[in-house]
């Protein structure tokens, strides 16, 4: 006869079983599966349509902020696509208790572009160059990296407070306010706006196509068109965007020869006073990238609690720091998992973490051969925005999953609305902290980082239970 104990414990492992098996059910690879060269790779030319402007953006607003020589811009957004590589092939490989095991995208962090001006700015305006203003950011990087380092050790006790209300919220907030610049790259992109063509019909009946081609493809049943939606949309509306005049190739005849990774090349330099809002911004992005692991487990059938969860969270945040550390000594900006390469793993039905060894030496490629970067660049706007508007809006889905989970309470509905609220006003309505001091505008101009410490706040201090 059964143990009553053992019954209920098979019972909970069935359970367990079930709900993991209708979590992969959209999944054609999971994530411990191999798939053929020829699919791994169809899938990893997505995620880098869908990861490259975000991570060599970064690069180029500092670039033009600090005044830079064009052939330190450019190296600095070469970098910034080497580091991701080799930051992105650690995660999904993982080396003893560094990485995830996920297929998880690394790439320059959003979240310290304000920081990074306004500390480079100052060593400028106190005499030094624009290169020695790049040794004082990426010193400061460097040594807030060590921040999420330590931190990672402590995340089992953390999840006490940074629970799925929290990492929902965060990942919520991460694809909602996305759909921003999903929205303006429809419309032209910023240089749109500064020549007064900005929504042009051309551009939104182009980037209305992309979308368009991804819906469909996505619902046919030939699981490789449903693969290689993004791509194949990617593909025709460039073809398209040549004769209409928006593919511009005047650059590429300056691009050439190989760059070479030259650890801190760029010297030494330090500023106390700028270090803390680095440190603080190693906190937000510790809860910034559980949220996106978070989905990516979510997607992928693993669990998103219990001690493998935290176990794989633990290694994911380590190698995040460690690959923010990596990217000061090789002269670019802090990494940090990127979320949306969850909606192409929604869009793909492919969660393999091997395909991220594609995708790292693809990476690793753009980032050391300058001409081949420079055709990703020329790629339109509006382009570009018809995927990745669907691509933002499959994130914030990932994250209203992971709320689904919660036991929407009283106490729950508040932290959400609070938390949604000021995340998604900061966003809509940035000029509200025009008045506040530089330190506390840097932390909370960010609707991801606003919305999250609201939520992490309220989950620490309003009574009842958390989840």
């Amino acid at each position: 006869m059964n143990n009553p104990e053992t019954a209920s414990e098979e019972m909970m492992s069935a359970e367990a079983a079930s709900e993991e098996a209708v979590a992969t059910a959209d999944m054609i690879y999971g994530l411990e599966d191999r798939p053929p060269p020829r699919d791994a790779f169809f899938a990893a030319i997505q995620h880098v349509f869908a990861c490259f402007v975000g991570i060599i953006t970064p690069s180029l607003i500092i670039a033009g902020a600090l005044e830079l020589e064009p052939v330190d811009s450019a190296y600095l957004v070469s970098m910034s696509l080497f580091v991701s590589g080799v930051a992105t092939f650690i995660q999904a490989r993982t080396f003893g208790p560094l990485g995830s095991g996920l297929l998880s995208i690394q790439g320059t962090s959003f979240a310290f572009i304000g920081p990074v001006i306004g500390a480079g700015t100052a060593v400028i305006a106190a005499g030094g160059t624009p290169q020695a203003a790049l040794g004082t950011v990426f010193m400061l990087c460097f040594l807030g990296s060590f921040v999420e380092m330590f931190l990672s050790r402590f995340i089992q006790f953390a999840s006490k407070i940074i629970t799925p209300l929290v990492t929902g919220t965060v990942v919520t907030l991460i694809g909602l306010t996305l759909i921003n610049v999903g929205l303006t790259s429809m419309g032209g992109g910023f240089a749109a706006r500064g020549a007064g063509t900005f929504g042009s019909p051309q551009y939104i009946l182009l980037s209305l196509l992309v979308l368009g081609i991804i819906v469909v493809l996505n619902s046919v049943r030939s699981a490789f068109l449903r693969m290689s939606s993004v791509a194949i949309a990617l593909i025709v509306g460039y073809i398209i965007a040549i004769p209409m005049g928006l593919v511009d190739f005047s650059n590429l005849s300056n691009l050439g020869g190989i760059n070479v990774p030259i650890p801190f090349r760029y010297g030494f330099g330090f500023n106390f006073a700028a270090l803390i809002p680095f440190l603080f911004l190693y906190v937000i992005t510790t809860i910034e990238s559980t949220g996106d692991m978070t989905a990516t487990s979510l997607l992928t059938g693993q669990p998103i609690s219990g001690p493998k969860y935290i176990k794989r969270i633990k290694g994911g945040l380590l190698g995040d720091g460690f690959n923010s550390a990596l990217a000061a000594v090789f002269n670019t900006f802090p990494n940090t998992t990127f979320s949306q390469n969850n909606g192409v793993i929604q869009l793909t039905g492919i969660g393999s973490r091997y395909v991220g060894y594609y995708i790292a030496g693809i990476f690793v490629i753009l980032g050391l051969v300058p001409i081949v970067a420079g055709v990703f660049q020329t790629i339109p706007q509006p382009v570009l925005g018809g995927a990745t508007i669907i691509m933002f809006g499959s994130v914030a889905v990932a994250g209203v999953k992971i709320l689904l989970s919660v036991n929407m309470d009283k106490r729950a509905s508040i932290i959400l609305a609070t938390s949604l609220g000021l995340g998604l006003g900061v966003s809509v309505v940035p000029d509200i902290l025009d008045q506040m001091p530089p330190l506390v505008k840097s932390i909370f101009s960010s609707g991801i980082s606003t919305g999250g410490i609201t939520a992490l706040f309220l989950n620490m201090v309003l009574p009842g239970s958390r989840e």
